[in-house]
């Protein structure tokens, strides 16, 4: 029996597939809601050949109901290597002709007197919800260690260390994890928070709470911090790149480089250890925040192309 209730004559090799991907840690939901549509428009045409028609003709059907993103050709690109590796060496493979141009947008980059005054805002902000307390917590992580949105929102209060100043990022993008060292500063900040969490709370699992004990949801960190900013009296720009929390991610990045810039250190040699720190797979996530900040961009064009003079692969302890 289908555990994913395949029907189709590719429902057995759907299964292996799924089941070989989860070895690997890969668990996402939208991998297997892609290839049930793939199943089930191989259903209905009763198609039982791998091939190029199938494939292609699939993805013309899909791309009317998707037609504003073709990340999910990744999936049944990948499902024909592994046939072609696992079951039929003539498998079709979707060809990269199908992926489509992709362009990063520029963030809004956070200037010192508008984090200064989001900080104190921050500090004073007026919720009848646990942010009254955490909010500066939530966003120091993301501003002083450059942790995503997600990693912040979902971390255990069981992965925050203050005697040893570190943080546990546990599967995070990707299923990745890394350690992280945290400033005394932060460390200060932290500790505020979970105690005052811990008054109205008792012991807790997650470390940001919401008013009903579960970590925070997604949504509310925008609404606070929407409110933090507008408390702030901040401007809100009419049009173009707006203020949000990745910001935060962002500045943390490209003032790194712009401080190791200013103090003369090698860029190349250093980038490793920021992409270890942001929890970024490949260097190439990291070459981005160079494209963030035109000062730094001007002086160091030639970084990307330096990439080979990297060091070896390292990590904190």
């Amino acid at each position: 029996m289908s555990v994913h209730r395949f029907t189709s004559a590719f429902a057995t090799d759907l299964e292996d597939y799924l089941g070989f991907k989860e070895q690997m840690g890969f668990y996402g939901r939208s991998r297997i809601v892609y290839l049930q549509r793939f199943d089930a428009y191989c259903t209905s045409h009763r198609l039982r050949v791998f091939n190029r028609a199938t494939v292609e003709g699939w993805v013309f059907s899909e791309l009317g109901r998707s037609a504003t993103s073709r990340s999910w050709m990744s999936y049944i690109r990948d499902f024909g290597r592994w046939m072609r590796t696992h079951r039929h060496p003539y498998a079709y493979v979707l060809s990269d002709q199908w992926k489509a141009g992709f362009t990063r947008t520029r963030p809004y980059l956070l200037t010192s007197e508008e984090i200064e005054k989001f900080f104190t805002a921050a500090a004073r902000v007026k919720a009848a919800s646990p942010w009254a307390w955490q909010a500066v917590a939530f966003f120091s992580l993301m501003h002083c260690c450059g942790l995503r949105t997600g990693e912040a929102r979902l971390l255990l209060a069981s992965e925050v260390d203050l005697d040893q100043r570190c943080l546990d990022i546990i599967d995070s993008k990707a299923r990745r994890s890394r350690r992280l060292p945290i400033t005394d500063e932060v460390a200060t900040v932290l500790a505020v928070c979970d105690q005052a969490s811990r008054s109205r709370f008792g012991p807790r699992e997650p470390f940001f709470i919401s008013s009903t004990g579960a970590p925070v949801c997604p949504a509310s960190v925008g609404v606070i911090f929407n409110r933090i900013w507008d408390q702030a009296g901040l401007r809100r720009p009419t049009g173009g790149r707006q203020p949000q929390p990745y910001a935060f991610r962002h500045h943390f990045a490209y003032a790194n480089l712009e401080r190791w810039m200013k103090d003369g250190a090698d860029i190349t040699a250093m980038l490793p250890y920021l992409a270890r720190y942001m929890g970024h797979a490949t260097f190439d996530s990291t070459y981005y925040y160079i494209h963030t900040s035109p000062d730094f961009m001007d002086s160091y064009a030639d970084v990307v192309a330096e990439s080979h003079a990297l060091l070896p692969e390292v990590g904190f302890k």
